[in-house]
C-alpha cells in the first residue's frame, strides 16, 4: 500500500476537510509553511503577524535560531531513550534548572511529561498519594486541558465537554474572583471576600475538607477570558489550603515562562509559595514539554513506577526548553513582557472608549485581552462580534486567538521578544478589524 495513494493533488483546505476529524477546531484557516520570530508566512506566501503564539508557546518568537541548533545538535546526539529506561543528560539538566528557577520555597523536586494536561493529571496524582485525600476544588471559567479529568477540571462545556461524560468524580467547583462578572455582584474592592467565603462554605455544604486532596487554580485565567483576580484573592485561598492540609497547585501552562511580566504569575504576591506549579507551553520553544515541579516531600509521595511516560522529558524538548530558559534569563524576557503588555494595555483601551462593543480590557503583562458585549450595562456576551474581528484580521494579515467561555474574548499571546514596530502594526491591524466590525454589526 502507497503512503500517497491518490494521484489528486488536493488543496491544504481540500486535505482538512477529507482526512482531519471534524472535532478540531481552526479559528485561522490558512496552512503555515515557515515562520521567523512574531511572523508566519502561509502556503501562498502571504505573512502574518503572529498574536497567537501557537496559543502561548512561543514567548520567545517562532523558529528561534538558538532554540533551533539546540534542536539539531541534540537530534544529531540521541533522539530517544525513554527515562524509565537509561537516565538522559538532558533530562536531569532541565528538573535541576527547573526546581532552581521554581519560586517554592525549601527543596524541590520535578518531573517532566509532554503537555499542559499531563502535567495536570501527575500533579493531582501527588497530590492524592500525598494526602491520602480524593476530591480536587477547581473553579468556574477554569481550563485544565482535554483528557477525562483535564475536562472535569474545566469550565465550559461547548465544545470541550459536551458528549464525552461520564467525568472524573469527586471535583468541586467554585467561584472564581471575576471583577467584571463578579458571581456575587459586589464591586472590584469587594469582589474577593465573597468568592473566599464561598471555598469556606463550600467545606459544609459540598465536601469536607478532611477529603479534599488538592484545590488547582489559573494565576490568570486563560482559556476563561484572561481574567486577573484582586490582588488578595490567591493569598487568601492559599492560607485556607494551608490550613486545612490541602495542596495548593498554580496551574501556570499559559501565564509561565515570563508572560504576565515574572517568570510565574504567583511571583506577583509576597510569599505565596504553591505546593505544586505545573507548566507548559513555551518551556519548549514550540516543542512538546510539560513539567510538575513541587515541595519534595509531596513530589516523593508515590512509589517508585507511579510517575512518567514513554516520551516525558524526551531529550529534544528538553534541550530545546534548556536553551529556551537561557534565551529568557538573558535576554530579560520577563522585563520585555511588560513593555509589551504596557504599550497592548493602553492602545487597547484607548480603542475601548471609541468602540462601545468593548466592554474591558485587562490583563497582567502581556497577557492582554478585550472582551466583547452587546450592551455595557447588560455585559452580555457577544461572540459575533469576535467571530468578524478574528476573520477580517486575517484577511489583513494577524494571526488572532479567541477566549471566553462564550468566545467573546480576543486575547493577545504576541512572542514577547516581538520588535516594537511589529507590535504596533499588528495592533494597528487589530483596530481596523474592530472598528470594520463595529460599523457593520453596531
Amino acid at each position: 500500500m502507497s503512503v500517497n495513494q491518490s494521484s489528486v493533488i488536493l488543496s491544504p483546505e481540500e486535505k482538512r476537510r477529507r482526512y482531519m476529524a471534524k472535532g478540531i477546531s481552526i479559528q485561522n484557516p490558512v496552512c503555515i509553511t515557515r515562520s521567523q520570530g512574531a511572523k508566519m508566512w502561509d502556503d501562498s506566501g502571504k505573512e502574518y503577524i503572529d498574536f497567537a503564539g501557537g496559543i502561548g508557546c512561543l514567548n520567545v518568537g517562532s523558529t528561534h535560531p538558538e532554540v533551533v541548533e539546540a534542536i539539531r545538535e541534540q537530534a544529531g546526539k540521541l533522539i530517544h531513550t525513554c527515562v524509565h529506561v537509561t537516565l538522559n543528560e538532558p533530562y536531569l539538566d532541565l528538573v535541576e534548572a527547573l526546581c532552581n528557577l521554581a519560586p517554592i520555597a525549601g527543596e524541590t523536586k520535578a518531573l517532566l511529561a509532554n503537555s499542559g494536561v499531563e502535567a495536570v493529571e501527575n500533579a493531582v496524582k501527588i497530590a492524592r498519594s500525598y494526602t491520602g485525600r480524593s476530591a480536587v476544588l477547581a473553579f468556574e471559567s477554569a481550563f485544565h486541558g482535554r483528557t477525562n479529568l483535564g475536562m472535569s477540571l474545566t469550565s465550559k462545556v461547548h465544545p470541550y465537554k459536551a458528549g464525552f461524560g461520564p467525568f472524573v468524580p469527586e471535583v468541586y467547583r467554585l467561584p472564581y474572583a471575576n471583577c467584571y462578572h463578579c458571581p456575587f455582584g459586589e464591586s472590584p474592592e469587594t469582589c474577593a471576600r465573597d468568592c473566599v467565603q464561598a471555598l469556606e462554605s463550600a467545606f459544609d455544604t459540598y465536601v469536607d475538607a478532611h477529603n479534599v486532596a488538592a484545590l488547582i487554580v489559573e494565576p490568570v485565567q486563560g482559556e476563561g477570558g484572561f481574567v486577573v483576580p484582586p490582588p488578595d484573592y490567591l493569598p487568601r485561598i492559599r492560607e485556607i489550603c494551608r490550613e486545612k492540609g490541602i495542596v495548593f497547585i498554580a496551574d501556570e501552562i499559559q501565564t509561565g515562562f515570563g508572560r504576565t511580566g515574572e517568570m510565574f504569575a504567583v511571583e506577583h504576591y509576597n510569599h505565596l509559595d504553591p505546593d505544586i506549579i505545573v507548566m507548559a507551553k513555551s518551556l519548549g520553544g514550540g516543542l512538546p514539554i510539560s513539567a510538575v515541579v513541587g515541595k519534595a516531600q509531596i513530589m516523593d509521595a508515590t512509589e517508585v513506577g507511579g510517575l512518567g511516560g514513554t516520551f516525558g522529558g524526551n531529550p529534544v524538548s528538553a534541550a530545546a526548553a534548556l536553551k529556551v530558559l537561557e534565551i529568557m534569563e538573558r535576554d530579560q524576557i520577563s522585563q520585555r513582557a511588560k513593555q509589551v503588555g504596557e504599550t497592548s494595555m493602553n492602545y487597547l483601551r484607548a480603542l475601548q472608549n471609541e468602540i462601545p462593543a468593548i466592554g474591558d480590557v485587562r490583563g497582567q503583562g502581556a497577557m492582554v485581552a478585550m472582551e466583547f458585549v452587546k450592551d455595557r450595562e447588560s455585559r452580555e456576551p457577544y461572540p459575533e462580534f469576535v467571530a468578524s474581528v478574528s476573520h477580517k484580521a486575517l484577511a489583513k494579515g494577524l494571526l488572532t486567538v479567541k477566549a471566553g467561555v462564550y468566545n467573546n474574548v480576543i486575547r493577545l499571546l504576541t512572542p514577547l521578544n516581538i520588535p516594537a514596530e511589529e507590535l504596533k502594526q499588528g495592533l494597528d491591524l487589530l483596530a481596523e478589524s474592530v472598528r470594520e466590525t463595529q460599523q457593520e454589526l453596531g
